[in-house]
């Protein structure tokens, strides 16, 4: 069976001219790469690393952010049976000291001097570290003329010794609760997991006839997610392209440029998709028919849900009309803000509103939403194709089971699930049982075997009084207003609740400039009288869902956003709770005072 790096090779023979990949050239345009070209990429980079002294087992760090040579790095690699180590690009140096230090690793990849220097703050207590290549500074032609001398079946030597049980990868977790730990993932789990969501998610990853399936790749490839993404794009020959920037003026004319079928993403992005929608409909003065085509777009979507399920007749004469007036008029646009050809998306990272669901399937785009962790190699579960249940993470990919323990703990147990975690036989242990995963997620399971996430058992808060309260629902609905980024909630061993709000900045901007309000600073802002009825209308929102004891009673908006870069928001752009409640303690105490 082989590893990883197989089918580049075997596709490569078996049809050399079809387009694997989309890459930037110097002008910013986008251009095609074979399947030969690439393994020819592939094979020339891996005899650069292995004349540069990269070995089998050795491991190999990344530091990048997303990008062609991230992918041509991760193929070289696992082709001589290195195992790659990836860093994320906002980790500081004690991070990486930490991870390479743990990892043993030999060498490390980086991007650009920032990345550099920040290893070599710390290389003198990384003993094992004898090679550092920088992708800015002309790397890969370094390497590829390093190896130019080396004959290719030295190359195949050590890909046919690769197995699906050698170890392919050490992803860290991103740490919310603690220091990272590395997750040992080998070959066979990736391909297990790649090969099993391409097949059962077909009309996902293939392409209808004249219609080639594409997806722009924006996630981090540090995380498993967009790390699986890779591996099923290339095992599954879809066309895919990397961006190495998650924001929209960055995104936009990439998906306008790459026009993708499809793309997988965080529940923040769909967000921010949404809300750029809305704010564009009120800035051209439709607010009101933005509106109501979102409720057409739900309602629609509700009633196919229904009739997929046999519990109701599907959309009625009136609202198909409705639907395709506005799909002319509204739903079209947000499809071409998104290149044109979108037709599927997958969700995973945290959980999506079932709302923001429903509404993008109306409009043309359907959401598959799933659950998994790094310790699963990325999905565990999703919803099928024919039988979507929106605010669920649908059911067990095949071959995976699922699990309810007694205090409602997501038990998970498959190929997919890792070896454990390296250098750490203790916390193996206390997540490793008989080869069943205890996630640390709570859910529940319906009579479909359709799983619901509920929160994390490290984050239920329980209060002075006793009461158990789980954070996630309340700060998910609080987010759903426009104008509010993020929520934390607070209020362990506290005697109420209370909450932590920041603001999404351009949808403040937006929001004054509608009132013909001038520009604020951050502090005139938390200030503001009218800004904080806006925001407390969403608390007051999201208490209908929770007693009285579990709502939130006060809450304070801060003047500065939760940021990946502060340490606040981890890769996947989860709150770091423990960093934020730190950070902002002063805050927090403030929300106790009589």
């Amino acid at each position: 069976m082989g590893g990883l790096a197989d089918v580049v090779f075997r596709y490569a023979e078996e049809d050399p001219s079809r387009v694997a990949l989309g890459r930037k050239d110097a002008a910013g345009r986008w251009r095609d790469v074979t399947s030969a070209e690439f393994r020819d990429e592939v094979l020339a980079l891996a005899k650069g690393l292995l004349a540069d002294g990269v070995r089998f087992g050795d491991r190999v760090a990344i530091m990048s952010r997303t990008r062609y040579e991230w992918t041509l790095f991760d193929f070289a690699l696992w082709a001589i049976g290195a195992q790659v180590v990836p860093v994320y690009p906002t980790s500081s140096a004690e991070q990486c000291r930490w991870m390479l230090h743990d990892a043993e690793v030999t060498a490390a990849v980086v991007e650009h001097e920032d990345h550099a220097m920040t290893i070599a703050t710390v290389i003198d207590r990384l003993p094992r570290m004898r090679r550092l290549w920088q992708l800015d500074a002309g790397a890969v032609q370094e390497l590829y003329d390093a190896g130019a001398h080396l004959d290719d079946d030295v190359v195949h030597r050590h890909r046919r010794a690769v197995t699906p049980d050698s170890v392919a990868t050490i992803i860290y977790t991103s740490g919310t609760t603690g220091r990272p730990k590395g997750c040992v993932i080998p070959h066979g789990g990736f391909m297990y997991e790649a090969d099993t969501v391409v097949e059962r998610w077909e009309p996902v990853f293939r392409s209808r006839r004249g219609d080639e399936a594409a997806t722009l790749l924006f996630l981090p490839l540090a995380h498993v997610f967009g790390r699986m993404v890779e591996v099923a794009a290339i095992r599954g020959r879809v066309k895919f392209g990397h961006q190495p920037q998650l924001n929209a003026a960055a995104l936009i004319p990439d998906l306008a440029a790459f026009r993708p079928t499809f793309f997988l993403a965080v529940p923040y992005v769909f967000e921010k998709v949404f809300d750029a929608a809305r704010r564009k409909a009120e800035r051209e003065g439709r607010s009101g028919p933005f509106e109501k085509a979102v409720d057409v777009a739900v309602t629609y979507a509700d009633a196919m849900e229904a009739k997929a399920w046999d519990t109701g007749p599907g959309p009625s004469a009136a609202l198909r009309m409705q639907h395709r007036l506005y799909d002319k008029l509204v739903y079209s646009r947000i499809r071409a803000a998104m290149g044109g050809r979108i037709r599927h998306a997958m969700s995973g990272g945290s959980a999506m509103d079932r709302r923001l669901g429903l509404f993008f399937a109306g409009a043309g785009v359907h959401v598959y939403e799933g659950y998994g962790l790094t310790e699963s190699t990325a999905a565990a579960t999703a919803n099928p194709p024919e039988r979507t249940r929106y605010g669920s993470v649908g059911r067990p990919i095949p071959g995976v089971t699922v699990r309810i323990a007694d205090d409602g703990e997501i038990w998970l147990h498959g190929d997919n699930v890792f070896a454990g975690y390296l250098n750490d036989p203790g916390a193996t242990g206390r997540t490793l049982h008989d080869g069943w995963l205890a996630t640390g997620d709570l859910g529940s399971l319906d009579e479909d075997g359709y799983l619901t996430l509920t929160g994390r058992k490290k984050e239920i808060l329980v209060t002075s009084g006793g009461k158990s309260v789980s954070p996630g629902v309340l700060e998910e609905r609080v987010r759903d207003h426009p104008l509010v980024d993020r929520c934390i909630v607070v209020g362990n061993d506290r005697p109420y609740v209370a909450a932590l709000v920041t603001l999404d900045q351009e949808a403040v901007e937006h929001w004054l400039a509608m009132r013909g309000r001038p520009r604020m600073s951050p502090a005139e802002l938390v200030r503001d009288t009218e800004l904080e009825t806006e925001v407390r209308r969403a608390v007051v929102t999201a208490n209908t869902l929770v007693s009285q004891a579990e709502s939130i009673r006060t809450f304070r908006i801060l003047a500065q956003p939760f940021t990946e870069e502060h340490g606040l928001l981890t890769p996947s752009l989860k709150l770091k709770r423990r960093a934020i409640e730190k950070t902002y303690a002063t805050e927090v105490e403030a929300l106790y005072r009589a």
